[in-house]
């Protein structure tokens, strides 16, 4: 082969290496979302069946809800999945989202060490916080306008302590799993997610203490971002993951995802 055909033939599987990764790029999109549905393993779970029924790669980025809703906010998102109605509705109101629909739900649950020495066990959310407050007892916050941060915000708020949690609550910044192990190492009190709960692995001492409350339902839904704000949004192929994700086949499929024979999420989309 002379040089200048080398040139070409380099040339051309350049520009064809460079078509197949505009290829590879086109075919995916970019859902920004609460940790708890990645670190309950949902996701590892939920993506490849879509992925089999549509072609399309599912890039999630996964954050805290309201970190989640601002990535959006910038355009840097097709499509957002998390949990904070409240939230999600001024998301819409604002215009950077299309029609919020829901997907699915589970509960928060309170988890502190199986000695439970403030004595918070049972069903009663509020009455288990403000014994917390009253004796000092440690607590682990998320404290990054994540989903379950806002839930454990709102129960503070109901016990009339959103002022005076009491000095053994601290905020660590972080997601689930990190918060997790933060109250696993220091024998704390902390709110989570079933979900993420349920596929965690460093336990330590830890139970669940409080639950049954109805305070603690956990409703997630999921939005398209609005391509009026961002015209590069890829809407049509968002519009497909939520229209997958919320029917018969999606469904089922949320519905299929157990650990240890006991069910994360509990869809109703259809309600």
């Amino acid at each position: 082969m002379t040089f200048l055909g080398f040139r070409a033939l380099r040339t051309f599987l350049c520009v064809l290496g460079l078509a197949a990764v505009a290829s590879a790029y086109a075919q995916a999109i970019v859902m920004s979302s609460t940790t708890s549905t990645e670190q309950s393993g949902l996701f590892a779970h939920l993506l490849p069946a879509f992925k089999k029924t549509s072609g399309l790669d599912v890039k999630v980025v996964a954050l805290g809800t309201g970190q989640a809703l601002d990535m959006a906010r910038r355009g840097d998102a097709d499509v957002v999945f998390v949990h904070d109605q409240e939230a999600e509705d001024k998301f819409v109101a604002e215009g950077f989202g299309l029609k919020r629909l829901p997907v699915m739900y589970n509960d928060f649950v309170l988890i502190g060490p199986k000695a439970d020495p403030v004595g918070v066990k049972g069903k009663d959310i509020v009455a288990a916080l403000s014994k917390v407050s009253k004796a000092s007892g440690t607590f682990v916050s998320r404290g990054d306008k994540s989903g379950t941060h806002a839930a454990e915000l709102r129960f503070w708020k109901m016990a009339n302590l959103d002022a005076q949690k009491g000095s053994g609550y601290k905020e660590c910044g972080c997601g689930m799993g990190p918060a997790l192990n933060i109250a696993a190492s220091t024998g704390a009190y902390v709110l989570a997610d079933r979900g993420t709960w349920l596929n965690f692995k460093n336990r330590a001492d830890l139970a669940v203490l409080v639950e049954g409350d109805q305070r603690l339902f956990n409703q997630y839904g999921v939005m398209v971002v609005n391509p009026a704000k961002h015209p590069h949004v890829k809407q049509a192929d968002a519009q497909r993951f939520v229209d997958w994700v919320t029917s018969a086949a999606g469904q089922a499929n949320i519905a299929d995802y157990k650990i240890g024979g006991e069910q994360l999420f509990f869809p109703n989309a259809a309600k």
